[in-house]
């Protein structure tokens, strides 16, 4: 076998072999498809989510998947897992832009806005978006929202940090997106700049962490995604949760997988030692 350093291809051959490194199996299995208008959350529809699998090929796992997402994250289940320590991510501000993507909003960064550490790898955070209501549940408890924090790694390997809502006081980083959103509503557009964003906001407090592996939530529904859902339950207000759906292009009132079951999995829970952290986590329940 020669080595890779004696190998002088031509500049139409690398490029050749980027293009269908795209198609390789499982090169896009951590990502969510570009085109949401073929899956719908409309329990019974044939395009449904109990027939996911059924509608492409590549999609089978959402029937077939054994860690598939959301899931009930119960207290009975999870193992306090004090040597999984405090989040180690670092963001930064960056330029953004704020998308419909027919079943959800999404804010997708076009520069660098940081990265989340698990294990020694790097997971860089490339896009926020919403589900109406929770996709997770917090001892069978669903929530009025969930935010989706996705970040991938150089490997193409999904970790998400996962926020839940509850009527409330307005949220700050949705406060800032509101005049967007009333945009999107109006005019139906499908992208709009808004400026510099500060992943932060998004991100908020609170340190206790439930943490587990699953699968996106959309089809693919690609597995082997690592999910941390925050204990701490962020506030909403009803008018920007209106907003949201308003927004939206099909008019949908909630675009939320429902449960999948746990199949033996392990949910691993860090609760931070501090007296305010605890307070907080038993407050939202």
């Amino acid at each position: 076998m020669r080595s890779a350093r004696h190998l002088h291809l031509p500049v139409w051959a690398l490029l050749l072999l980027l293009h269908f490194s795209a198609f390789v199996p499982g090169a896009r299995g951590q990502q969510e498809t570009d085109d949401e208008s073929e899956f719908s959350y409309d329990c019974g529809s044939e395009n449904g989510p109990e027939n996911w699998g059924k509608i492409k090929e590549e999609w089978a796992t959402c029937g077939t998947g054994r860690m598939q997402s959301p899931i009930d994250l119960s207290d009975r289940h999870a193992a306090q897992t004090p040597n999984l320590g405090y989040l180690n991510h670092s963001y930064r501000s960056a330029k953004a832009s704020i998308v419909n993507r027919g079943h959800d909003i999404a804010v997708t960064f076009q520069g660098d806005a940081g990265s989340l550490w698990i294990n020694g790898t790097a997971y860089h955070l490339t896009q926020v978006h919403w589900h109406s209501p929770s996709e997770h549940h917090l001892n069978s408890h669903q929530y009025s929202l969930e935010l989706h924090m996705v970040h991938l790694s150089t490997e193409n390997k999904a970790a998400v940090i996962g926020r839940l809502y509850k009527i409330g006081r307005r949220d700050h980083f949705l406060h800032k997106l509101e005049p967007y959103l009333r945009r999107m509503a109006g005019t139906k557009e499908k992208e709009e700049n808004v400026g510099v964003v500060d992943p932060w906001e998004a991100r908020g407090d609170g340190e206790a962490y439930y943490r587990y592996t699953g699968s996106l939530t959309t089809p693919a529904c690609g597995e082997g995604v690592i999910w941390t859902v925050i204990k701490r339950v962020a506030t909403v207000s009803t008018h920007q949760l209106k907003l949201l759906t308003d927004a939206v292009h099909d008019g949908l009132e909630m675009n939320a997988r429902p449960l999948q079951k746990l199949n033996g999995r392990d949910i691993s829970l860090f609760c931070a030692h501090d007296d305010h952290e605890r307070y907080y986590a038993a407050a939202d329940y």
